[in-house]
C-alpha cells in the first residue's frame, strides 16, 4: 500500500506545545461509523460510553531518556528507546557517524556508557558504566524525551516532567508518553466510574520509533520497533468476561490498542502476553479485540494514522481530520483527542 494515501497538510499553528489545563478541558471529536462528527470535550467521556464497557489504560512511565553528551570533542544526542539488560539500552544517536563501537560518550554528571555496534532497527547498543542503576543516572543526566515536534520548537523544561506523564504511570520504561491517557484526572475518573465505565491497565513501554513518519514508499518496505508489553492473566481474564456481558473494549491509546491486538486470538480471546510486539495495521487488518479507540491526532505518513484510517476507513478519517483541522483542534502529543467507533460498537 502507498504510505503517500497517508499524507495530509497540516498548519504549524494547530500543532500543540503545551497541554489543555485543565487536563480534561481538551477537546474531543466524536467519530461513529458513520452519520455527523461532534465537536465535544473529554470531559463528556462518561456520556458517551455504556455502562459495561471498559477503557484500557497503558501504565507505562516515561523516563528522562534524552542525553546530550561528547565523544571527545564531538557533540552526541542519545535517546533510549528499549532496555537490552540491566545496564544496556538500545538508543537512536544525533551526529551518530562520530560514533564508533568501543567509542566511550561522556553524558556528564558523572554518567558514562560506550557504545556497541549498530542493530538492526539503526540504533546502538549504550553500556552504561558503573554501579548504579540506569534510572538513577537518567534522573541525574536525562530530560523528558519531548517528540522533536515540540522540542524543536521550544526547550524541555521541568513542566514537561509532569504534564507528559499520564496519571497511571506506574512502571518504569517508555520513551514516549501514551498520550491518549493524558487527558484524564481523578474527577474524570470518578465520573466513569460513577456512570458503570470500568478500567484495567496493561503495559507497554512505548519506543521513540512508535510516532515517527513512515520513510518507505510502501507500507510492504516498512520495518516497526519491537516494543515489549504485558497482559497478566487476571486481567485478560476481567476483560474477556467484560466483552462477553457485552461490554466494549475501549483501548485508551494505540499503544493500548496495538497491545490487545497481539495478544487476541483469532477466536477473539485476550491471552496473557508477556513478549515484543511489532505489530504493524494498516487497512484491510481484521480487529478482534477492540471495539473503540480514544486517540490524539497523529502525524502524517505515520503508523498510527495508518492504524486508525485500519480501524475507521481511511475516507472517514480523512473526512475527521480536515474536519479537526478546520475546526482548530490542536494535534499531537500535547493535543485534543478523539473517540472513534467503528461499526461494530455503535
Amino acid at each position: 500500500m502507498r504510505v503517500d494515501l497517508f499524507d495530509f497538510d497540516l498548519p504549524p499553528e494547530n500543532i500543540a506545545l503545551r497541554p489543555a489545563t485543565p487536563r480534561d478541558s481538551a477537546r474531543l471529536l466524536l467519530v461513529p461509523c458513520e452519520g455527523a462528527m461532534e465537536d465535544r470535550i473529554v470531559r463528556d467521556l462518561p456520556s458517551l460510553l455504556r455502562a459495561g464497557d471498559v477503557l484500557v489504560f497503558n501504565d507505562t512511565k516515561v523516563i528522562p531518556a534524552q542525553l546530550e553528551g561528547k565523544r571527545g570533542e564531538a557533540r552526541i544526542g542519545a535517546t533510549l528507546h528499549k532496555r537490552q539488560g540491566l545496564r544496556q539500552w538500545q538508543a537512536f544517536l544525533r551526529n551518530a557517524k562520530r560514533v564508533r563501537a568501543g567509542d566511550r560518550i561522556d553524558f556528564g554528571a558523572g554518567v558514562t556508557a560506550i557504545a556497541g555496534p549498530r542493530d538492526e532497527d539503526g540504533g546502538v547498543t549504550l553500556d552504561f558504566e558503573g554501579d548504579e542503576s540506569v534510572e538513577l543516572l537518567l534522573e541525574r543526566a536525562g530530560q523528558m524525551p519531548l517528540p522533536p515536534y515540540i522540542a524543536s520548537k521550544r526547550p524541555t523544561d521541568e513542566r514537561d516532567r509532569s504534564d507528559y506523564q499520564t496519571m497511571f504511570a506506574r512502571e518504569d520504561g517508555a520513551v514516549a508518553a501514551p498520550t491518549a491517557a493524558l487527558h484524564f484526572t481523578t474527577d474524570l475518573m470518578a465520573a466513569l466510574a460513577g456512570a458503570g465505565v470500568a478500567t484495567e491497565t496493561l503495559t507497554l513501554h512505548v519506543g521513540a520509533g512508535t510516532f515517527l513518519p513512515v520513510k518507505a514508499d510502501d507500507t510492504d518496505d516498512h520495518r516497526m520497533h519491537a516494543e515489549w508489553g504485558r497482559i497478566d492473566a487476571t486481567t485478560a481474564e476481567r476483560l474477556n468476561a467484560a466483552r462477553a456481558a457485552g461490554g466494549r473494549l475501549i483501548a485508551v491509546g494505540t499503544t493500548s490498542l496495538r497491545l490487545l491486538e497481539s495478544a487476541v486470538g483469532d477466536d477473539g480471546i485476550i491471552r496473557p502476553f508477556a513478549d515484543e510486539t511489532r505489530i504493524f495495521i494498516t487497512p484491510g487488518y481484521r480487529f478482534k479485540a477492540v471495539d473503540g479507540l480514544m486517540t490524539n491526532f497523529h502525524l502524517p505518513r505515520s503508523t498510527l494514522f495508518m492504524l486508525v484510517s485500519a480501524l475507521m476507513g481511511t475516507e472517514r478519517m480523512r473526512d475527521a481530520y480536515d474536519h479537526a483541522i478546520e475546526a482548530g483542534y490542536r494535534f499531537y502529543s500535547y493535543g485534543d483527542s478523539s473517540l472513534l467507533l467503528p461499526p461494530r460498537s455503535i
